[in-house]
């Protein structure tokens, strides 16, 4: 009997044997193992896998057009805190900005249960002690090579984006040395590492809680009047060191140097790190009159985005007021995606190698790199290091 015909999920069940090891395959064969090859339907698909003898779940997005047979880049999509993959994407709208430019989306599952039904959160390392919190930096890990097996993905171009606890997760899966995401974008969420109270009563990150494997390009969003996660610091254990604190620390571990001056249209602050270690960037946008939601252009705006799309043919407009540097009104997803697209593109932008005698010098700052304080030339000890670790924010029991 002649096996010529290869069907996707015959390809995909060998795909996901010999990405556990299970057999080898030939050459042939192995570009159907590795996800290419195969066309998939568009649309959302459930997906299980299992991780050290638990089952885990997620939902991918295959966009228009989608044929298997060129690689295309995948975002994986971090729920918040009561909430699920399908309600995160309807949240994030990672699916619309995907099926415009053809990319996959994949919206992992937290291991926690959410306080209302069918909703979930992550077990945050250091952070959530619930029953029935499982590893989820080993569940991420899994995740990638999985979706790296079941589709055709570029290995250089996959990215992560997270909201409020899921975007503690990413922060979290960065910081224990995972490596396999090129760029990540965080929306009221940015951490670097549990947060730590020096004896003189100011909250810092800890920096032995926090070891990325490389200079990562980061986008983050904060709001001002966020009252789960607070931009000035506080709030609940897991949180208190302020967004500003997180990243500047960000900046330090990236080895970036100082940006030119934030510029401010509306109530939205956009700061752009273009000279980092390895062609990494920071970018963060800070909105003064921003929640905990997921910034959303206002209605005003979207009629003049359409307006200018559709402008009446012989109308001509003139101003004389400057175009400002960056649109303050376009959708997270979308911002983060052209960032992403960038990501490590010595191309595009130069590359910091700060002296190495300069971050000794920072390493040094009462033993907490965290204390330097940037300057043009580089990193330098701030005139007042940290004290003495006093107490850590550790362990917010049953916290999401």
């Amino acid at each position: 009997m002649a096996f010529g015909i290869w069907t996707g999920s015959v390809a995909r069940a060998l795909a996901r044997l010999t990405a556990a090891g299970a057999f080898s395959l030939g050459a042939s064969v192995a570009a159907h193992a590795a996800g290419c090859g195969t066309p998939v339907e568009t649309g959302y698909h459930d997906m299980t896998l299992d991780v050290g003898g638990q089952t885990r779940s997620g939902v991918a997005f295959i966009p228009p057009g989608y044929t298997g047979a060129q690689k295309v880049p995948v975002v994986f999509d971090l729920h918040g805190s009561n909430s699920n993959p399908r309600g995160q994407m309807t949240r994030s709208s990672w699916d619309k900005v995907a099926a415009k430019n053809g990319f996959i989306v994949f919206a992992p599952q937290g291991s926690l249960s959410g306080s209302m039904p069918g909703t979930h959160a992550w077990n945050v390392p250091g952070v959530t002690f619930r029953e029935g919190g499982l590893d989820e930096v080993a569940f991420l890990k899994a995740a990638v090579e999985r979706v790296k097996a079941e589709y055709c993905v570029d290995p250089a171009q996959v990215f992560a984006s997270g909201y409020s606890g899921g975007g503690r997760m990413l922060s979290a899966y960065v910081c224990s040395g995972a490596d396999d995401f090129a760029a990540a974008g965080f929306v009221n969420s940015l951490r670097v590492g549990l947060p730590v109270e020096s004896r003189d009563g100011r909250w810092r990150p800890d920096p032995t809680t926090c070891h990325p494997a490389k200079p990562i390009s980061i986008m983050a969003f904060a709001s001002v009047k966020d009252e789960q996660n607070p931009y000035a610091g506080g709030g609940k254990p897991y949180w208190q060191y302020s967004f500003k604190t997180a990243l500047q620390r960000w900046l330090e571990l990236d080895g970036c140097k100082p940006a030119a001056k934030p510029e401010t249209v509306d109530d939205v602050t956009f700061s752009q790190f273009d000279t980092c270690q390895n062609g990494a960037r920071v970018a963060a946008y800070e909105f003064a009159e921003g929640n905990h939601d997921w910034p959303k252009p206002s209605q005003k705006a979207r009629v003049i985005a359409a307006a200018a799309e559709g402008k009446a043919a012989g109308v001509v407009q003139v101003s004389s007021v400057r175009k400002p540097g960056f649109d303050p009104n376009i959708d997270p997803a979308s911002r983060m995606w052209d960032f992403f697209r960038k990501a490590d593109s010595t191309d595009v932008v130069a590359t910091a190698t700060p002296p190495a005698t300069k971050v000794k010098a920072a390493a040094t700052c009462g033993g907490d790199p965290a204390s330097a304080a940037q300057t043009v030339e580089g990193m330098t000890c701030s005139s007042n290091p940290p004290q003495e670790p006093r107490r850590s924010g550790l362990g917010a029991k049953g916290a999401l």
